[in-house]
């Protein structure tokens, strides 16, 4: 098998939810080991599901993402094949233990002992009650890297607030920023782009770390506060603000720099937005030669000779007239059909796919961005995969997403090199498990 970057890394998973989980994925995919130590008692919201056992009869009132099960039954195991769970945990390994109890920190203690980076993304205070600090792992280990990603950083008048990817969102001003002109935030949907935002950026600080330390020799503690990391949805208003006090406001689907045409046309469609089968398109011409070329390749229509329509500037003036007629003109033609005759013209333009088109486009499929899987529970099913591809490493899926303790027997007696006796000691505590405890709903 073909070595990967990270091969020969240990990470210990304390991660919940979406930010931390995407980004221990990351490292996963690109050879790291990661390990994710689980409790049999205590359910972490949001990451093997919203419930360990869900009723059947909720499934069907849940969103897909949180109660999308395999044929709307929440199986025998719905810990293990969850939306929000087998998104972002393959290539990982799972063992159990509970970490509130004496015995089971130790068993922590030992793994950190054997590792190169601890990972955690829990609201802040957590790890501190459990007695998790940085100057306890060092004990344990002087090399070892700490990162924490809590929402808004462990200081400051936020500090203590618990956040999703939506809260970051309406707490930075994205949501405000990116709705349409004329509608209130409170219509637009949760989009939660601020976890993978800090998932990918706590991960490549995690291999900045791993690369300082071989140059030193030392560990470190590396704190990324979601809420900054999600900054970089909207650096624009950042800057303008910063460079010119001047405070932007939602346009919808405009150019920021006031470019036009810029948006997204209804295209020929099957549906309706109601069945959930309406076609889109995204076009955007950046100049006036642009302009002409994307008259050119829709046929020159009599409007589109407009004088008013010659310049930006006019075009601007007048967009919503303008954004009328070409609406009426890309919702008699197929999308796929519009972006290859306007790409042809040298014009940015292209399909708005709900997810399941996802899986027929062409470029997807020439990139191998969908990678088979079978997940116990759920069967042989598509998922995403690595966000990259390397000419000489290959990314592979080498672990589908890790069953609730799975890997005990590999880490008490692989890693921990423990004895008979003392895993049975734990296993009689409750501590191995393949099952979370019956009084978990």
């Amino acid at each position: 098998m073909t070595p990967k970057p990270l091969d020969g890394v240990r990470v210990v998973d304390l991660c919940v939810v979406w930010a931390g989980p995407f980004a221990t994925m990351q490292l996963a995919d690109l050879g790291a080991e990661v390990i994710k130590p689980e409790n049999p008692f205590v359910w972490q919201p949001m990451t093997r599901g919203a419930m360990a056992r869900p009723p059947a009869m909720m499934l069907p009132m849940t969103q897909a993402w949180g109660g999308g099960y395999p044929n709307n039954e929440p199986g025998e195991r719905p810990w293990n094949y969850c939306p929000t769970f087998v998104s972002v945990y393959r290539n990982k390994r799972s063992f159990t233990v509970d970490l509130r109890r004496p015995e089971g920190m130790e068993v922590l203690r030992r793994l950190v002992a054997e590792s190169d980076v601890v990972y955690e993304n829990n609201a802040t205070g957590t790890m501190e009650k459990l007695g998790i600090t940085y100057d306890w792992l060092r004990e344990a280990n002087p090399q070892i890297i700490f990162v924490r990603v809590p929402a808004y950083g462990s200081k400051g008048p936020y500090a203590q607030a618990r956040a999703l990817g939506v809260h970051l969102e309406a707490v930075m001003g994205h949501t405000l920023l990116r709705g349409y002109e004329d509608a209130d935030p409170s219509s637009n949907s949760a989009i939660y782009s601020g976890d993978f935002m800090a998932g990918a950026q706590g991960a490549f600080a995690v291999m900045a770390a791993l690369w300082h330390r071989e140059r030193t020799g030392e560990g470190q503690l590396i704190e990324v506060a979601q809420a900054e990391s999600a900054a970089t949805m909207f650096t624009q208003a950042i800057m303008d603000y910063t460079m010119n006090s001047r405070l932007l406001h939602a346009i919808g689907n405009r150019d920021i720099f006031g470019k036009h045409p810029c948006g997204v046309y209804p295209a020929k469609s099957p549906g309706t937005a109601e069945t959930m089968d309406d076609h889109w398109i995204s076009i955007h011409v950046e100049d006036d030669d642009q302009w002409q070329a994307f008259i050119e390749a829709i046929g020159s229509p009599d409007w589109a000779k407009d004088e008013r329509f010659r310049t930006n500037a006019g075009r601007n003036e007048h967009r919503q007239e303008l954004d009328e007629h070409i609406a009426a003109y890309t919702a008699q033609h197929e999308d796929y059909d519009l972006m290859h005759c306007l790409q042809a013209a040298g014009i940015a333009a292209a399909p708005v796919l709900e997810a399941s088109r996802m899986f027929d486009d062409p470029q997807f499929r020439a990139r191998d961005f969908f990678r088979t899987q079978t997940v116990e529970g759920a069967g042989t099913k598509e998922y995403v995969g690595p966000m990259w591809q390397f000419s000489e490493t290959p990314v592979e899926f080498t672990q589908p997403p890790v069953l609730f303790g799975e890997h005990n027997d590999y880490v008490y007696r692989g890693v921990l090199k423990m004895s008979d006796s003392e895993i049975e000691k734990l296993r009689e505590g409750g501590h191995i498990s393949m099952d979370f405890d019956p009084s978990v709903p």
